[in-house]
């Protein structure tokens, strides 16, 4: 699996570029979100998971290797990109690159900082974009249904593709993004071929002033949090200038810092989890004196494929896999002290992995 990605969007002024940055900041190898830089706009951060630390602990690992993503700082869009405005056709092949998006909107006041539609309004910010994403979706539905109609006269295995594309059409034009269509499990695989915009994952994150803390809520974000409950996506508060702060603090300063403002956690630490569950992964776990790390599947992979992340050798010569659950792990202390108490299962190859499953893959 390649490193998924997510797309951070906004308008412009909205405080992307802050969160954006303050991800990236945190260059110190010691650092829990190491972020290293591939292009000036592209950026790996660490999936923080406390249970690593514990679990190194345990075993006297030599070093923590944590999950990744990957957060791509893409162009601010401005109304008309689907026709090419400002930077349209940049911003449009980037997100089409990402697989989910991260929606950065606008819910604080500050007439230092010049909105681009000269108010705030977070619902109708929210829409200028959705709508550019599917005005850009339509062109492409009707441009594929005008070359499948063509080839159909001599390929008539080509028919459900056809149909299905005709009802995400439909969807379009009622202005509903196609994620929302209901479809049928073929139809979705049908639809592989087309990277509609409108049918990637959203997080839309309330960016709030510091006066909303700590509760980080406003008469702004709870109409964010409405639109996106009603869309069925997640969404959550942050405040991308507090937490540009946070990321210049030296690690051992940032707990203390968190507690002094009523914070338990960054905000980045929760943009990071969400966007890590909106892609569907989970991790699974393995440890020894050489290191603990946490691999990266999606939910519902089987044992013999997460042998594979670790090497294709290991899942061609997979027999079995031995599993504990993390919680036993850490009651008993040892892999041997857990087998000894019966909490060590032996898996096969169609076992489907767990969250926080600690394994030992036994292979040729």
């Amino acid at each position: 699996m390649a490193q998924l990605s997510c797309g951070i969007v906004g308008l412009p002024n909205v405080g992307k570029s802050t969160l954006f940055n303050a991800l990236t900041s945190n260059q110190a190898t010691a650092s829990n979100y190491p972020f290293c830089t591939i292009e000036p706009n592209i950026g790996i951060v660490e999936v923080f998971d406390p249970r690593l630390k514990v679990l190194s602990d345990l075993s006297k690992s030599n070093k923590l290797v944590y999950a990744t993503m990957q957060f791509v700082d893409i162009a601010g869009l401005v109304a008309g990109a689907s026709q090419g405005e400002g930077l349209g056709n940049k911003f449009l092949a980037n997100i089409r690159e990402t697989d989910a998006i991260v929606h950065v909107v606008r819910c604080f006041e500050d007439p230092d900082v010049v909105h681009v539609n000269g108010s705030i309004d977070p619902i109708r910010d929210i829409e200028v974009i959705n709508l550019e994403l599917a005005l850009a979706d339509l062109q492409s539905a009707e441009n594929s249904i005008a070359k499948l109609e063509k080839q159909i006269k001599s390929n008539k295995e080509l028919i459900p593709v056809l149909e299905t594309l005709k009802k995400v059409l439909v969807h379009l034009n009622e202005n509903q993004p196609v994620r929302s269509l209901d479809l049928t499990e073929n139809e979705r695989l049908l639809l592989t071929a087309y990277p509609f915009l409108t049918n990637k994952k959203v997080l839309y994150v309330a960016n709030v002033s510091e006066e909303c803390l700590p509760e980080l809520k406003n008469a702004y974000t709870e109409k964010v949090f409405a639109y996106a409950a009603k869309e069925g996506s997640d969404a959550i508060a942050i405040c991308s200038k507090i937490e540009a702060e946070i990321a210049q603090l030296p690690l051992d300063e940032r707990t203390g810092f968190l507690q002094s403002i009523g914070l338990e956690e960054s905000g980045l630490t929760r943009l990071i989890r969400h966007s890590f569950d909106m892609l569907g992964l989970i991790t699974f776990l393995t440890t020894g004196e050489i290191e603990t790390r946490a691999w990266t599947i999606h939910r519902g992979t089987n044992a013999a494929e997460a042998a594979g992340k670790i090497h294709t050798d290991i899942q061609k010569g997979f027999i079995r896999a031995e599993t504990i659950a993390y919680s036993d792990y850490v009651k008993f202390g040892s892999r041997p002290a857990a087998r000894d108490n019966g909490k060590a299962r032996s898996e096969g190859r169609d076992y489907v992995v767990l969250d926080g499953d600690v394994i030992l893959f036994m292979h040729n």
